[in-house]
């Protein structure tokens, strides 16, 4: 019983943190939606702080399996970008309650060196898996120029989403940000390899 009510903690720390809006939240709290014991909740786990970073951990294996999956179907470089786009967008990850957990740890990142650390693993894993097959289509300086500023774009568009008078969609969000790449792959210079189709390595498959 013990992964599956390991599991059950995360999935209730989750929702109490969108619940609230924060990780300004008790032990009693999750363990309280998970339906079992605070004591249970601290003998799986010893203190909300580990159960905290165990939950972060289990958003990014899960963007980091539906990466990879997502790729291993692309067949071409640029399907392959429209792919990490897309699962950037995935609805578990557009879930009020997930939005407002990614919000909650990128504010606590400022506090714990650990939430930060993992919150960075993020970052260049999506930079990675876009420079890569940026690097295939274009010259190496308008690929990393182009990787950071779509990066930057589904980060951006993501906290949007926290803005509750205005959200903006999955598909909007996914047609704002392949607009912004098409513009540039256009405009850019085509690096001798482009749309050749043959697999390129992404680093989404080699982190832990």
């Amino acid at each position: 019983m013990e992964p599956v009510r390991r599991k059950a903690l995360v999935d209730a720390a989750l929702r109490v943190i969108g619940d609230h809006g924060s990780l300004a939240v008790t032990m009693s709290d999750i363990a309280r939606q998970a339906g079992v014991s605070p004591a249970l909740a601290h003998h799986y786990f010893g203190s909300k702080e580990q159960l905290l970073i165990e939950t972060i951990r289990s958003l990014l294996r899960q963007l980091r399996s539906d990466t990879v999956a997502a790729l291993k179907a692309a067949r071409t470089p640029r399907a392959r970008l429209s792919a990490v786009i897309r699962v950037s967008f995935h609805a578990d990850q557009f879930a009020p309650e997930t939005i407002a957990a990614w919000l909650a740890f990128y504010a606590e990142a400022q506090r714990s060196e650990e939430t930060r650390r993992f919150l960075v693993i993020y970052a260049r894993r999506l930079r990675s898996n876009l420079l890569a097959d940026l690097k295939a289509l274009l010259p190496a300086d308008a690929a990393e120029r182009i990787a950071e500023g779509a990066a930057a774009m589904i980060d951006g568009l993501y906290i949007r989403q926290s803005l509750k008078s205005a959200p903006i969609g999955i598909e909007a969000s996914i047609a704002l940000t392949e607009d912004y790449l098409n513009a540039l792959l256009a405009t850019a210079s085509p690096s001798p390899r482009r749309e050749k189709g043959r697999p390129h390595r992404t680093t989404q498959g080699q982190m832990t």
